[in-house]
């Protein structure tokens, strides 16, 4: 009798075994299947700031679902958001918080990541920290020479960005906190634009969020703090963003599945840090 009673226990182990094994394949199929099964064409525009964590997650969310065509576009971020408005594009990609006369459009924001933004000069201006309020003078026009702020006696040439850009909304809310930008700049459409002006223009400055920064251009501390992901989530840096993905109403579909991704452990843990942005998930309440 005892052989008979541990027979049937190690047929209903045995069994209860296969079932898992046979469930977990059938769960993994279900989502070989959901991806094959999804499809269409996922449009976007807007801030360009976000454009160093987006294109990898078009390349990699379109890898995984090969019937899906994402297309991601810069403009700016109102511009992304106008048109998402209008119906023109699926996602309305921002670096800045929802303003006031879109909250009648019907709008949903996905926050997505943490946009550290940085000042850049050219690599012949010698000064390598600027106080906020010498940020203030500079971008207002009040200093226009180098000298005054401890540099060379060179000429400032400021290159920003245009009205569109949340780049622009950004640094005129956390650094000039009211003040406005002098008229007396050379404007750039993108934050690459930016990098390539300044640079190619000795004396000139400028800013773009931290992915852009690389040593064609000179980082500026902000205050003696020099910028590094520590620095920004520990509270010492303070010129950041929110980077968000507005949609329409609620995403559906292939919409809906790209911004999960985006917003997945898996992609925030693997590319957004590598390409130069910080998980919302790492700031501190």
């Amino acid at each position: 009798m005892k052989f008979f009673r541990k027979s049937k226990l190690m047929i209903a182990a045995v069994a209860l075994m296969l079932g898992v094994t046979f469930a977990a394949g059938c769960g993994g199929q279900k989502e070989k299947e959901a991806a094959a099964d999804l499809q269409g064409t996922v449009t976007a525009s807007g801030s360009t700031a976000l454009l160093p964590l987006l294109k990898p997650a078009q390349e990699e969310f379109q890898k995984k679902n090969p019937k899906v065509t994402v297309n991601i576009a810069g403009g700016g971020s109102f511009t992304g958001m106008n048109q998402v408005a209008a119906g023109s594009v699926n996602i309305g990609n921002s670096d800045v918080n929802l303003p006031a006369d879109f909250k009648d459009k019907g709008l949903v924001d996905h926050q997505v990541a943490v946009i550290p933004f940085v000042f850049i000069t050219n690599p012949d201006v010698t000064v390598d920290n600027l106080t906020q309020q010498q940020y203030v003078d500079i971008l207002t026009g009040k200093i226009t020479n180098w000298k005054e702020v401890g540099g060379k006696d060179q000429k400032i040439t400021l290159v920003h960005r245009a009205k569109s850009s949340g780049s622009r909304a950004t640094i005129a809310e956390v650094v000039l906190k009211g003040a406005n930008f002098t008229d007396n700049a050379v404007i750039q459409d993108s934050n690459g634009a930016v990098r390539a002006a300044v640079a190619s223009t000795p004396g000139a400055i400028g800013y773009v969020d931290a992915p852009y920064a690389d040593n064609t251009v000179k980082t500026l501390a902000y205050n003696g703090v020099k910028y590094s992901p520590d620095a920004l989530t520990g509270g010492q840096y303070p010129v950041f963003t929110y980077g968000h993905m507005y949609t329409k109403g609620e995403a559906t579909g292939a919409v809906k599945a790209f911004i999960d991704y985006v917003m997945s452990k898996e992609f925030q843990e693997s590319y957004a840090e590598k390409n130069g942005f910080i998980p919302v998930t790492k700031m501190k309440k």
